[in-house]
C-alpha cells in the first residue's frame, strides 16, 4: 500500500500554484464603467453632491466632454476640487476609472469608446 505522505508536498505545491494563478486572474479582471459608477461614482454623481455633475446632465457635462477623454480621465485619476483621486477608491485600477469617466460622459452625450487597458 502506498503512503500518502509522498504525495503531500506535491499537493501543497499544486495548491499554492493554483492559488497564485487564481489571484493573478482576479487582479486581471477589471470592472466596466457602469459597475465602477455603481460602486463608487454614484455616491456623488447621482445627486450632484459636492458639485459633482449628475449622470446624464448634458449641460453640466458639456464643458467636461470638450476637455476630451484623456484629460478628463487624468483629472478623475488625480482628483479635482472636492473629488479625491479615483473618487476616493484608491483600490481602483486606472483603467476602471477611465471606463467610469467614459460611462458618465456617454450618458451625457459623448460617444467615447470604453478603454480596454
Amino acid at each position: 500500500m502506498r503512503s500518502f505522505r509522498a504525495v503531500a508536498p506535491i499537493d501543497a505545491v499544486a495548491t499554492l500554484v493554483l492559488a497564485v494563478a487564481c489571484s493573478t486572474s482576479a487582479l486581471a479582471q477589471t470592472r466596466d464603467g457602469a459597475a465602477v459608477y455603481e460602486a463608487v461614482c454614484k455616491a456623488c454623481h447621482a445627486t450632484g453632491e459636492l458639485g459633482a455633475p449628475k449622470l446624464g446632465d448634458a449641460k453640466a457635462w458639456k464643458p467636461l466632454i470638450k476637455e476630451g477623454q484623456a484629460m478628463l480621465s487624468r483629472t478623475a485619476i488625480k482628483g479635482i476640487r472636492k473629488m479625491p483621486p479615483k473618487g476616493g477608491a484608491p483600490e481602483l485600477a486606472e483603467v476602471e476609472v477611465r471606463r467610469a469617466v467614459v460611462y458618465m460622459a456617454n450618458a451625457a452625450g459623448a460617444t467615447w469608446k470604453e478603454p480596454v487597458k
